[in-house]
């Protein structure tokens, strides 16, 4: 009895093309900066756009669904799942489900966003495209799944990606009225705060998996490639530190010293110390004397924790 061998799927087959019209639409929209201008007060606006859908990733999304690095109230939560959706990345129970499973495997075959398993481009941005990764893996989230307006705002994020658009065409507008020698306009608030601070957020976010991954020094020994990478972690608000996260997941900081930028970890900070979160999981003692020395003795059972 012969068997029949099932040719994998190419991977230009796996892709949703329909769906992915607008991630597209957002990319070419960014050549809209050559009509509309720019003006100082829109660049500035613009950043701030980008640094605060980019914490809402780095300390909710990934610190916080993820990796329960520290703890905080149910409306604050859910407050920075918005934000987070406003950065068109998909929801925080999507991300956090395939974050987990990220640890769980990286750079093992199963890891659907590893350098060393797949090209770089899957990598870095194809692995999401596919109509099979756009499932939420619900058996690694179940402490979210209890939440229904976390539910909610997972299966629907486009509504804060509507709302964020419109919102900074709806701000360059009401500048344009006050300020009508100004050269604001609302669309050229939409163009930069909107269309160009996503698409860098989205390519900063995109390099975490990547980038961090191949180019970057080791400090520990871990079972990945994780690297740490000084200009990632400006960009990522510390994020880049990742050989740090992947070999002590359980911290609430990436930066494990004082001299590694980690700014998501001074926003959780001073989150702390006005009462908005609490719990905030430290870098245990041992593993920075073992970071200092190179002593792995000294490390004890945390790594991979």
């Amino acid at each position: 009895m012969s068997t029949t061998t099932v040719p994998p799927v190419p991977w230009h087959r796996q892709i949703d093309w329909l769906g992915l019209m607008p991630f597209f639409a957002m990319h070419l929209g960014v050549l809209a900066v050559f009509w509309v201008g720019v003006t100082w007060p829109v660049f500035i606006v613009a950043f701030f756009s980008y640094v605060i859908r980019g914490m809402a990733l780095t300390g909710f999304y990934h610190r916080y669904f993820s990796h329960k690095a520290f703890a905080t109230s149910r409306w604050f939560q859910f407050v920075w799942a918005f934000i987070g959706c406003a950065a068109a990345q998909r929801g925080p129970i999507w991300w956090a489900a395939h974050h987990r499973d990220h640890h769980s495997y990286s750079d093992k075959p199963p890891d659907v966003h590893s350098p060393h398993q797949h090209h770089f481009l899957w990598s870095h941005m194809g692995w999401f495209m596919t109509t099979e990764n756009a499932a939420v893996r619900e058996k690694r989230v179940p402490d979210l799944l209890k939440f229904p307006e976390l539910v909610f705002i997972d299966r629907h994020f486009w509504i804060a990606v509507v709302t964020w658009g419109a919102g900074c065409w709806g701000l360059g507008a009401l500048l344009q009225r006050w300020f009508p020698t100004s050269g604001i306009t609302g669309a050229q608030m939409f163009v930069w705060a909107f269309v160009v601070a996503t698409v860098f957020l989205y390519h900063v976010t995109y390099c975490i998996n990547s980038l961090a991954h191949v180019i970057g020094s080791r400090r520990f020994i871990t079972t990945d490639q994780s690297r740490n990478n000084f200009v990632l972690a400006l960009f990522a608000f510390g994020e880049g530190w990742h050989n740090n996260h992947h070999y002590y997941p359980a911290s609430a900081r990436n930066g494990f010293y004082w001299w590694e930028v980690d700014v998501t970890y001074y926003m959780i900070w001073a989150f702390s110390k006005l009462g908005l979160v609490w719990d905030v999981k430290p870098v245990p003692e041992r593993v920075l004397e073992m970071g200092r020395t190179g002593n792995p003795a000294l490390a004890g059972s945390v790594a991979g924790e």
